[in-house]
């Protein structure tokens, strides 16, 4: 019984994988919007039922394998060294996420994935929803490091844990994005990988480290005007 289990679930996972790889190859040959699942389905010589049992939507066949960036900033948070300060450790991950995801643009997949995505309004969709949904991961394990009773790290305690996560999840993927977005473009035309994944990555680390040394300066003290209480400002802990 063991046996055959095992079978059926190495069929299952290469009829997965050779879908998806018929998927994408008909996606670069002829765009996202252009191909339907049947045309899918045909090409793979599978039942359309099959490729809906694998992938509920178009769009998740599209993205499958290529999305570790949406739980990418959460675990770095989550899986730092215990005296790490949570922004410290997701600068770190952000900026080296940057310089990786952009020098991997010399590879003709990717570079194939990317003109796809950009050229299809109902993939750029989805991939928006990608980003609310890394936006959401990444303000649950903030919360958590910072409402965590046995926290060792030096950094800032925000006043409103669940606020201040969900404004800096906000703003530091939405800063990351912008830059991903704007420039990639530029490397699938042809400009050079290397030199912008290296100026982007520094570009970066600068960015976010600002954004944390002004929360670093709401911890040690930062006057609101006058009457006012600041959402999610930072305090001592």
């Amino acid at each position: 019984m063991g046996e055959l289990t095992d079978r059926r679930a190495r069929k299952k996972a290469q009829t997965r994988e050779h879908v998806r790889t018929v998927a994408r190859q008909l996606f670069d040959e002829h765009g996202f919007d252009a191909v339907t699942i049947a045309d899918i389905a045909r090409q793979a010589d599978v039942a359309v039922q099959t490729v809906f049992n694998h992938f509920p939507t178009k769009e998740d066949l599209f993205f499958d394998g290529r999305t570790p960036w949406v739980s990418g900033p959460a675990d770095a948070v989550r899986h730092r060294q215990p005296a790490d300060c949570p922004l410290s450790a997701l600068t770190d991950y952000l900026s080296q996420f940057v310089r990786n995801r952009i020098r991997a643009l010399r590879e003709a997949d990717l570079r194939a994935y990317v003109r796809t995505l950009d050229a299809s309004p109902s993939l750029r969709v989805h991939e928006r929803e990608l980003v609310f949904e890394s936006e959401r991961l990444l303000a649950d394990s903030l919360r958590e490091a910072w409402t965590d009773a046995d926290r060792s790290d030096p950094g800032p305690t925000p006043h409103d844990p669940s606020t201040a996560a969900a404004i800096t999840a906000a703003m530091w993927l939405s800063a990351v994005r912008a830059l991903m977005v704007r420039h990639r473009p530029l490397v699938t035309a042809g400009a050079d990988a290397a030199q912008i994944a290296a100026d982007l990555g520094t570009f970066a680390d600068r960015l976010l480290r600002g954004l944390a040394d002004s929360a670093e300066q709401l911890r040690t003290g930062t006057a609101p005007p006058p009457g006012v209480e600041p959402v999610g400002s930072l305090r001592a802990g």
